[in-house]
């Protein structure tokens, strides 16, 4: 009887330790910011393979993707996490904004009930991550609806937060109005695109999510 529960306590803490190991890390943002851009990036660094696809036109991503078991290595630690990333949200999507950048009419409505699904999805997977990477453009306004909303979701579920300023090789960012704008979290300025500051960014990763 004793031994049994011994291995029953065992079996307990080692799900506990297992699960406090490897994380949800949700990629959140507005379109456009860089998010799957950045998952590239992270899943090429440690697991040689891609996230998704790329795109200039916005709601690329309309389905949330998972990468599983994804380890990260950063002065002597280790981080195991499923990385998922998430379609841009958007307080309105109009198909009228897809027929400007050459869709069809029929093509454009089926993009924005898909982008509108997306969204709505995004936001059911707080319920589901344990770490949060918001990422911006530093080029743009960061007082935006957008990104008050997705904050104000953050911090009424009390999760950790990395904000990503990224677009930094470009000449319009500003870096310091993204942190006036949300001075309670860690902000580190990157290029995804261009791999800038990336080891700064892995690093802020391991304060944040342990």
């Amino acid at each position: 009887m004793i031994a049994r529960v011994r291995g029953l306590l065992k079996g307990f803490f080692k799900r506990i330790f297992k699960g406090r190991k490897k994380i949800k890390l949700g990629l959140y943002g507005p379109p456009n910011g860089g998010k799957t851009t950045l998952a590239n990036k992270i899943c090429n660094d440690w697991i040689g393979e891609e996230m998704g696809t790329v795109s200039s036109i916005a709601h690329e991503t309309r389905e949330v993707q998972v990468k599983e078991q994804i380890k990260i290595q950063s002065n002597g630690k280790e981080l195991e996490f499923n990385l998922v990333d998430t379609p841009g949200i958007a307080t309105k999507i109009d198909y009228e904004d897809f027929l400007k950048s050459g869709m069809k009419e029929k093509e454009a409505k089926e993009r924005a009930k898909e982008a509108t699904r997306g969204v709505i999805d995004s936001i059911k997977w707080l319920d589901d991550v344990d770490t949060v990477i918001i990422v911006l453009d530093s080029t743009h306004d960061p007082y935006s609806q957008v990104n008050i909303t997705i904050i104000g979701n953050l911090e009424a579920r009390d999760i950790p937060v990395l904000i990503v300023a990224n677009k930094v090789d470009l000449k319009k960012s500003d870096i310091k109005r993204i942190k006036s704008a949300f001075p309670q979290y860690e902000v580190v300025g990157i290029s995804a695109k261009y791999g800038k500051n990336i080891e700064e960014f892995y690093e802020k990763l391991f304060e944040v999510a342990n």
